[in-house]
């Protein structure tokens, strides 16, 4: 390893950023101007450097401060009509006017800062709990830390799974094999070695150099960190193209929802606004009525509302075992109906056994098994069950004591397979022992290891070789191949020397089913959750345990017949496969590709290196919390143990999020919709305001209230049963339906309040507010469930706090300051009208309810419970 160069007067200053090109200089002097040694830096030195350069994020923002967030609920549009609609009110001489909605405006803003504020504190606690960390040289030791405080001069220790962290050049290296597929899109991966390469050598020439954001596939390295955080290249590519993450189902749907309402209360607002200006009523009093109507019909606490909500669904899959990396990907988890998962540690216990090792005749060897040890136990590169199956199946170091070990030539994807080379003191020459999979071993074999020795494997041999492996296969067993090779004794070996091997025997893993798995598969199918094992490993394997844990197992589809697959035959073919067996990492991503087309939602669960393109794909991707870093950091989300029970329990809350977020927006367009229509309507016929802005903003800020504890409401089991998918068109036909209802229960209100108690103007808007704010509260007692209201119950919170604004309703009449709103106390017997008419309205709407649930299930059966509120 390269030492650090002596010090000289010119040297920069410590932690000084080299110049543009030092992938082209010798690595002594890049060790000399950053101040550090191959052996890293000190930790007082880490820490001065952090403290002046920064930490090293990748254009991560950090948390949003109290005052930013506090002022960023001003910025909404309709706040700041409303600021303008207080300023002019106070122009005109309307001070008291002024005042009041000033007051309401501010209510609403500090009430949707302290639920997004606390949404916010709880996501920063829960990504603590998921920080991705590094592996560096401080002090001369390996210490592990957060990615954030790498800096400039650091060493870090790389291997297989790692994600890096920085851009730096290769110190040392050794089978040393990256993907840079986020940098360059190139699918394969790069050789990786210390050296030096041209000053104008491209990104994908530098050979020696690896890059922040990127991961390695296979060996180690130790890399001296040159450029961290925005310095890096994949900070300036971001920062140069600055695209955003694909928008989610559910944040297409908000957007839509969005623009339907905005266009609606367009039409509106100017309709009402120019005709009362041609009734001839006051200019202010009409632009702040018209400008109160555009509040009353905007859901203006959704952001909030989905904040609270998605924060509280975190938390709540948090305790469950299921850490959320993206609050979005909540409602994808509710809507995916189909998971495709490895089956190792998923579907099988993931504690492999080995149960026998067998020479190539099938008998039991202590000869197979003394080989099997020495590979398991040399072997540097990733952690494997296989290994530590082998090294617990015999345990003790006997054999190691004798052997020296010479060489090794890491796993890779392509070869599937390893080799360890190891000396003996008394022998002349080098023992190669690899181990992998069957048929790839067996391609690498010339000969076969006999009771009397190596002969040649000829084809008769060879096919019984491999009649061996299918039986033992078909038996649920793992198997992989053991060979070996004897070389004259040399400094070091590559993959040229794994050829001309002598094939020695079989090694057979047993990882039986995990219990109750069974059951949990059952209860994905009851939630129209279909499950695609895709797995590299044989067809035999996957088919025995597939049938044993009551999974399909007649479609299938080979490696093989993958990569002579165009993209239209996958395109009809995926659905309708329901094993992918023997399957390179590569074609991972092409089976979740095709199925997404086909309109699918996509769960991918997964935890190896290769896993990660895949991870990325799916609409939602899903990996455990000992997965290495890699694949950590492509997921959603991390489950704790991985377990398809820890699954479930996620998905039924993902449902129950987007449920309760459906709710608030039901409620909003139904009875405010239904009253701000009726209102538009009225001021065209009344004599008068029906009413008074400040009473708008004041009904629709209490009406706002309970919806806060939306997020922790109940909800029924059947909303869990099905995928939750956003559908504007059932948003649009039931705001039209229940409005309708709403409206038509309004005008009852009229005539009531005109005809039969011959209220005047301040009688009319008194009751009306009072009205109109109990039937909002009334109507979420009826559409938060598609059960008949009295049977379904609601949580305590919602509960306490519509009963407690329903007090409010009925009160504010009768309050000292209800003058200031323009109320009075209302007469008995209006009061019983309102109380008459608001329990007809209510049981109206709970026979509409049923009767439009009926009508959208017949207009698509089998999927009216995915749109549900």
């Amino acid at each position: 390893m390269p030492q650090a160069a002596p010090a000289n007067p010119s040297s920069p200053a410590a932690g000084a950023t080299p110049a543009a090109g030092y992938w082209s200089r010798p690595a002594a002097e890049l060790i000399g101007q950053l101040q550090t040694t191959a052996t890293g830096l000190s930790s007082d030195q880490a820490r001065e450097r952090l403290a002046r350069d920064g930490g090293n994020s990748l254009g991560r923002s950090a948390a949003a401060s109290p005052w930013r967030l506090f002022a960023r609920q001003f910025y909404s549009p309709l706040v700041l009509i409303l600021i303008f609609a207080a300023v002019v009110s106070a122009f005109v001489g309307e001070g008291q006017e002024a005042a009041i909605i000033g007051a309401i405006v501010l209510a609403s803003c500090i009430l949707s800062f302290t639920q997004e504020y606390s949404a916010s504190r709880a996501m920063e606690a829960l990504k603590e709990r998921i920080s991705t960390r590094a592996s560096v040289l401080r002090d001369g030791r390996p210490v592990s830390i957060p990615t954030e405080e790498i800096v400039a001069g650091d060493v870090l220790t790389l291997s297989a799974g790692s994600l890096i962290p920085a851009d730096g050049i290769i110190l040392e290296a050794r089978d040393f094999n990256v993907s840079e597929a986020a940098l360059t899109g190139e699918t394969f991966p790069v050789v990786k070695s210390p050296g030096q390469v041209a000053p104008e050598a491209g990104l994908a020439l530098r050979s020696n150099v690896v890059f922040a954001g990127t991961s390695v596939r296979s060996g180690t390295a130790t890399v001296l960190v040159v450029q961290t955080g925005n310095h890096t290249v994949f900070a300036g590519i971001a920062a140069a193209i600055q695209r955003k993450p694909p928008q989610t189902e559910f944040g297409t749907g908000i957007r839509r929802f969005g623009s339907l309402m905005t266009q609606i209360m367009l039409v509106i607002v100017v309709l009402v606004f120019v005709a009362n200006l041609l009734l001839e009523r006051p200019l202010i009093d009409s632009l702040l009525f018209s400008l109160a109507l555009a509040v009353g019909l905007t859901p203006e606490l959704l952001p909030a509302i989905i904040s609270v909500t998605l924060a509280r669904g975190a938390r709540t899959l948090a305790g469950n075992g299921v850490i959320v990396r993206r609050l979005e990907a909540i409602e994808n988890l509710g809507s995916m109906d189909i998971l495709c998962t490895d089956k190792t540690g998923t579907l099988t216990e993931g504690v492999i056994h080995l149960d026998g090792c067998l020479d190539a005749d099938g008998a039991s060897s202590a000869q197979v098994m003394r080989w099997a040890r020495l590979n398991a136990m040399l072997q540097t590169g990733l952690k494997n069950p296989l290994d530590e199956a082998i090294a617990a199946a015999s345990p003790g170091n006997a054999d190691l004591g004798r052997c020296t070990k010479v060489d090794e030539i890491p796993y890779d994807f392509v070869r599937k397979s390893l080799s360890v080379v190891v000396r003996e003191a008394h022998s002349q020459d080098d023992l190669m022992i690899c181990k992998g999979a069957v048929l790839n071993v067996a391609a690498a074999c010339t000969w076969v290891l006999t009771a009397t020795g190596p002969v040649p494997l000829d084809p008769q041999r060879r096919a019984a070789l491999e009649e061996r492996f299918k039986a033992w296969s078909a038996e649920g067993y793992r198997v992989l191949a053991l060979a070996i090779r004897h070389l004259p004794r040399q400094r070091s070996y590559g993959r040229a020397d794994e050829v001309g091997l002598a094939f020695a025997g079989f090694l057979l893993f047993l990882d039986p089913p995990k219990p109750g798995v069974a059951q949990a598969l059952a209860a994905m199918a009851a939630r129209g959750i279909g499950v695609k094992v895709i797995t590299g490993d044989n067809r035999y394997v996957a088919q025995h345990l597939a049938a044993a844990v009551g999974l399909k197992a007649h479609a299938m589809i080979t490696g093989e017949q993958l990569s002579h697959m165009t993209k239209e035959a996958l395109f009809g073919l995926a659905p309708r496969t329901d094993l992918f067996v023997e399957i390179d990492p590569n074609q991972k991503e092409r089976i979740i590709a095709a199925l997404r087309q086909h309109g699918h939602a996509v769960g991918y669960l997964g935890d190896g290196i290769n896993d990660a393109p895949a991870l990325h794909t799916a609409d939602i991707g899903i990996s455990v919390e000992g997965a290495v870093e890699v694949a950590r950091e492509a997921a959603d989300m991390i489950l704790l143990q991985r377990d398809l029970g820890v699954l479930l329990a996620g998905i039924d809350d993902s449902r129950k999020t987007f449920a309760n977020t459906m709710k608030y927006i039901s409620i909003t367009t139904s009875a405010s919709f239904g009253n701000m229509i009726s209102m538009a309507f009225a001021s065209l016929f009344l004599p008068f305001l029906p009413l008074l802005a400040k009473q708008i903003l004041l009904n629709n800020f209490l009406s706002d209230l309970p919806a806060l504890a939306i997020a922790s409401d109940n909800v029924d089991l059947d909303q869990t049963r099905s995928p939750r998918h956003w559908d504007i068109g059932y948003i649009r036909r039931f705001m039209l339906c229940f409005g309708l209802v709403s409206t038509l229960f309004d005008f009852i209100t009229f005539g009531f309040l005109l005809g039969i108690a011959r209220a005047s103007a301040e009688t009319f808007q008194t009751a009306w507010f009072v009205e109109s704010l109990i039937t909002e509260l009334t109507i979420v007692l009826v559409i938060r469930t598609r059960r008949a209201f009295w049977r379904s119950r609601p949580s305590a919170l919602l509960a306490r706090l519509s009963v407690a604004v329903l007090a409010l309703a009925v009160a504010i009449p009768y309050l000292p300051a209800a003058g200031r709103l323009g109320f009075v106390p209302l007469p008995p017997m209006v009061m019983a009208g309102i109380v008459t008419i608001t329990a007809l309205y209510l049981l109206a709407s709970e026979a509409t309810k049923h009767w439009f649930f009926r009508h959208e299930q017949r207009r698509a059966p089998g999927h009216s419970a995915t749109h549900a509120p």
